[in-house]
């Protein structure tokens, strides 16, 4: 009864029998308008990724073993937890029909070509962010031990404008969901761009470390997250970031992932986990430059699975869109321990996987451009951060929130490594970490509030009319 206080009534008994079985309560959110989403004509992001993966995820019989929700619409005051007032402001008031009168702001909140104004851009906002919000606040519940949101996951948002394909940061509003009641929440992205949003955010804290694995080099986006930017102030050494070069396939990533994670769950021993799971990774992407397996790309979330922490599961990057629907279904069977064929069931989007019509794609034979010494000195160097840390820092240690209400200055730091080029999207100028230019003198002025209510969960209505299984769940 303890562990299920705040579920809804109709669920506790289900919820119950499942954590009596030892079987893990797997919540899934999804809204089947997200397909409809569309940044526009040859633009790599294309949402109708996360129908496709849905259609798996049916067309399989997964939804059997989930409970499936469709997400609350996040609020304009459930986007501000973060964002500036007058960023989100903009996003509900922008419209390709305004948008000639309003330049100036464009510009100013970074939105254009790669962030572009389209169609229902607020209400796309709204819906892959509530969906990682109300999954957070299930985990708070106590209702559920892993809840997946494939449409989340957009890392690269700042507090006031829009960054690499990404509007509203869902990760960092569901990781301040989660901090209402977790000591130390822990985020792994294992997208093949860095989580800079993320790690802004965060980067003066000892309640939430991140652990970025991602492509270095040149102008490859977002040309942050390197082995040196460790965090500030309270946040010192809580921020670690794993740059590496092209290539990078199963062996050499299973390598560094295993024991940085097993290290990192020693020292800070998080109450939560939050994984963004970008499959920019895969091999054969249309952006990402990597040699990963879906096996290789799933295993990363079985091993933090193996460790009974709470995870909230978001997606990420992944352009090429049919691997990317076969990586995030093959996943969420991992994560619920179910086989699947490797032949893709029948179903209206068959063509996407033709000719072969199945899960799993070979991987290519480019060269892994990273070496073991290399990938060696570079895990030896966050041993050594972690090394510094006190283990499991207790909730009275100050924490800071840059990038928010309470803390506005956003964070951005330069850093130089020269690498070949590959994802080359525009940088927008980048600025120092302002924590770099704080003395610990000054730490009063970064506390972070955790302390406000949680947020009400309401049980989303069911989606029967557009393909969406609810019979998992007792509404």
């Amino acid at each position: 009864a303890e562990r299920n206080r705040g579920c809804l009534p109709g669920r506790m008994a289900k919820a119950s029998q499942a954590a009596s079985s030892g079987r893990p309560r797997i919540d899934y959110f999804y809204d089947a308008q997200i397909g409809n989403f569309n940044y526009g004509e040859g633009h790599p992001m294309r949402p109708h990724r996360v129908r496709l993966t849905h259609q798996l995820v049916v067309n399989y019989g997964l939804y059997k073993h989930l409970n499936v929700f469709r997400p609350k619409l996040a609020t304009r005051a459930d986007m501000t937890a973060f964002h500036s007032d007058e960023y989100i402001r903009f996003l509900q008031e922008i419209t390709q029909d305004n948008m000639q009168e309003a330049l100036s702001h464009l510009e100013r909140f970074n939105l254009g070509a790669d962030c572009p104004v389209f169609d229902g851009l607020y209400e796309y906002c709204q819906t892959y962010t509530g969906g990682s919000i109300s999954g957070a606040a299930r985990i708070n519940q106590g209702c559920s031990d892993i809840v997946l949101n494939w449409s989340g996951g957009l890392h690269h948002a700042k507090k006031g404008e829009a960054s690499g394909f990404c509007y509203v940061n869902d990760i960092v509003l569901a990781i301040l969901e989660l901090l209402k009641v977790h000591v130390r929440v822990l985020y792994i992205d294992i997208d093949i761009h860095h989580g800079d949003g993320v790690e802004e955010a965060f980067y003066l804290t000892n309640r939430v470390m991140t652990l970025s694995f991602h492509q270095v080099g040149g102008a490859f986006f977002p040309g942050t997250g390197h082995t040196n930017d460790l965090g500030a102030k309270a946040g010192k050494n809580y921020s670690l970031n794993f740059p590496l070069l092209a290539g990078m396939d199963d062996a050499a990533y299973e390598s560094i992932f295993k024991p940085v994670v097993d290290k990192v769950m020693e020292h800070f021993q998080p109450n939560a986990i939050v994984l963004c799971c970008g499959a920019d990774s895969l091999s054969g992407d249309r952006v990402g430059c990597w040699n990963m397996s879906i096996r290789g790309h799933a295993a990363c979330l079985e091993h933090v699975k193996s460790f009974g922490v709470p995870m909230l599961v978001l997606g990420g990057g992944g352009y090429t869109v049919r691997n990317v629907s076969r990586c995030w279904a093959y996943e969420t069977a991992r994560l619920t321990n179910q086989p699947i064929s490797d032949t893709v069931p029948w179903h209206e989007y068959m063509d996407y996987y033709s000719p072969d019509y199945k899960l799993h794609v070979p991987v290519s034979n480019m060269e892994n451009e990273n070496t073991r010494e290399q990938l060696e000195m570079k895990k030896q160097k966050l041993f050594e951060a972690l090394s510094q840390l006190e283990h499991a820092p207790s909730t009275t240690m100050q924490t800071g929130q840059p990038g928010t209400r309470i803390n506005p200055d956003a964070l951005q730091h330069d850093s130089e490594e020269e690498e070949e080029e590959w994802d080359l999207r525009p940088h927008r100028n980048r600025r120092a970490h302002l924590a770099e230019y704080f003395d610990d003198d000054d730490a009063e002025g970064d506390l972070l509030d955790t302390d406000k209510p949680g947020r009400e969960y309401e049980e989303p209505p069911s989606d029967d009319d557009d393909g969406l299984v609810t019979g998992a769940v007792a509404v």
